[in-house]
């Protein structure tokens, strides 16, 4: 029996969303001349008396802080109207309830329920997914990984020689690596707080290789032992290119290391949305984990792909990761678009790129085991928007996804940041920061507190900058010269105005870091839907593919 087709996706009123009346009372609003973020801060009591409190939010142990964003009111207010004339709220139920959003693969984008509990997941959630027993399959999927991933994590699986493993080998890229690596390097044991809570006793190292340049083959092997490690495979399709030749060049050097030929897959996981072709590889049932063609793989590391995650952090910890993106997901399926967050920064992100003219997101991180989230982001973001057509085919006129760059802001603040503060490139800027990131250094508490006045204070630069005025009055206080004073104050004065956001985590543990990156997976959904383009296909990725294999 042929699965019903799924019915219709939310209308869209016009061909591209300049042509509507909210776009266009927004560009209005940014052609005429704008108050600066040092107007805004100092008139808010009186044109925006709630101004301080309308740009914060929290959700699921997560704040956002906006009021260094250049938004007033009037502004604020048809950002909102833009987004329920776009239906954001509709699109959003309807990639809930598994329609296909996917609109170029017809496919669904299911991700959040790789997340949901079976126990209390909304009703609707994958209700239109062709086969019924998917929703059950992704539960069933997750039991077994996470028993796989516990055995590993304990140390309790050995190797072709009878020995211990002692280490993982993550081998995949793009979304079979970024998401991974990036998790797991912000919550291992060396960087994660020692709390009953969240702690285990890690037995297992994780690494992860996903490029075939020989230099990484070889500096992998070079530190893992054949008989004490297991190797992941992660593709969805079984057949990247990249991927494949290192699983060949792994298994030959295991050969070499003494594996006899029937042991040869004893140490070998598959995560793919082929099992077949896995099968037909030789990989044991039991050591094949299914993921489905609506897993994207930018938001896959909630299935199976998060294996070594979940070898890092327990199966406990992984749950947790799970359990703050779903109340992440809670938060923007029921909070009013007026306090909710990843339809803030979504909004936000608009205004400054297609109003306010700023191409690029710098993303600067203030905790060190976070430095993997920005070539995370850059996946998530530029993969999902670097579109240049609409949902209706038509050549888009428009700016479409952001430029996305950064890194560590302490290290930043002294490379990248000179042209932050007087470039003549408006760089829209998100800071990330935790607010207690216990460490067991002795003098901790005072680094962290280096660190986050680090931000607070580059924060408030980049937006209030600093005037010729202040700038002539401070050279004056060092006892500069007049002459000196004056030649010196314009290279030494700063024009500020540069919008920033800062995202401020609770704590670096699982639930926190899960609903970090649920909320940028909201945002750049959201942020789709506001300029009417596709961002779960990439066919810009695959052309490449085609060309290599051709």
């Amino acid at each position: 029996m042929v699965a019903p087709l799924p019915p219709p996706l939310p209308s869209l009123e016009y061909a591209s969303p300049e042509q509507s009346p909210a776009w266009q009372q927004l560009a209005a609003l940014s052609a005429a001349p704008l108050p600066s973020l040092r107007d805004l801060a100092a008139s808010q009591d009186t044109d925006w008396p709630d101004r301080a409190n309308a740009l914060q939010f929290s959700a699921a142990g997560l704040r956002l802080d906006a009021r260094h964003q250049a938004i007033g009111q009037t502004t604020w207010q048809g950002l909102i109207a833009l987004a329920k004339q776009q239906k954001i709220a509709q699109w959003a139920t309807a990639q809930r309830q598994g329609l296909w959003v996917n609109t170029t693969e017809r496919r669904p984008a299911l991700h959040a329920l790789l997340r949901a509990d079976p126990a209390d997941r909304p009703p609707d959630m994958g209700q239109w997914l062709p086969n019924a027993h998917e929703v059950q399959a992704v539960f069933h999927e997750r039991t077994r990984m996470l028993a796989t991933a516990q055995a590993l994590h304990e140390g309790r699986w050995r190797g072709f020689s009878g020995e211990t493993i002692t280490d993982v080998v993550n081998i995949g890229i793009g979304g079979s690596d970024l998401g991974p690596r990036m998790a797991s390097q912000a919550l291992s044991l060396e960087g994660l707080r020692a709390s009953p809570q969240t702690a285990t006793a890690q037995k297992t190292r994780v690494h992860f290789l996903s490029n075939p340049d020989p230099w990484s083959v070889y500096t992998c092997l070079a530190s893992v032992h054949a008989a004490t490690t297991v190797f992941v495979v992660q593709s969805k399709s079984f057949t990247t290119p990249e991927t494949q030749r290192i699983a060949q060049t792994v298994q030959g050097w295991m050969a070499a290391a003494g594996c006899p030929s029937h042991r040869r897959m004893d140490q070998w996981i598959a995560v793919t949305a082929r099992p077949d072709l896995a099968e037909a590889a030789g990989y044991r049932n039991e050591n094949i984990f299914q993921i489905w063609p609506w897993v994207g793989g930018r938001t896959s590391v909630w299935s199976s792909i998060g294996l070594p995650l979940a070898v890092a952090i327990g199966a406990q910890g992984f749950t947790d990761f799970l359990a703050g993106a779903r109340a992440m997901d809670t938060h923007f399926w029921t909070a009013p678009i007026e306090k909710n967050m990843p339809m803030a920064l979504a909004l936000l992100g608009l205004w400054n790129q297609n109003f306010l003219h700023c191409p690029s997101q710098a993303i600067a991180v203030y905790s060190s085991p976070l430095a993997g989230f920005v070539p995370y982001l850059q996946q998530l973001e530029m993969e999902s928007n670097g579109k240049r057509v609409h949902l209706s085919g038509q050549p888009a006129q428009i700016p479409t996804g952001p430029i996305v760059w950064g890194g560590l802001g302490i290290d930043g603040q002294h490379a990248y940041f000179q042209l932050l503060h007087q470039g003549r490139h408006r760089v829209a800027v998100d800071f990330i920061a935790v607010e207690n990131d216990d460490c067991p250094l002795p003098e901790a508490r005072s680094h962290q507190a280096m660190v986050l006045d680090n931000l607070r204070a580059q924060a408030q630069a980049l937006a209030f900058g600093r005037t010729t005025e202040e700038t002539s009055a401070a050279l004056t206080q060092e006892g500069l010269t007049p002459a000196d004073n004056q030649r010196l104050t314009p290279h030494r004065s700063f024009p500020g105005n540069t919008p920033n956001s800062t995202v401020w985590l609770t704590r670096r543990d699982p639930a926190h870091l899960g609903a970090l990156l649920a909320l940028y997976e909201h945002k750049v959904f959201c942020q789709a839907m506001l300029l009417q383009i596709q961002p779960f296909d990439q066919w810009g990725v695959e052309l490449g593919k085609s060309l290599l294999s051709s």
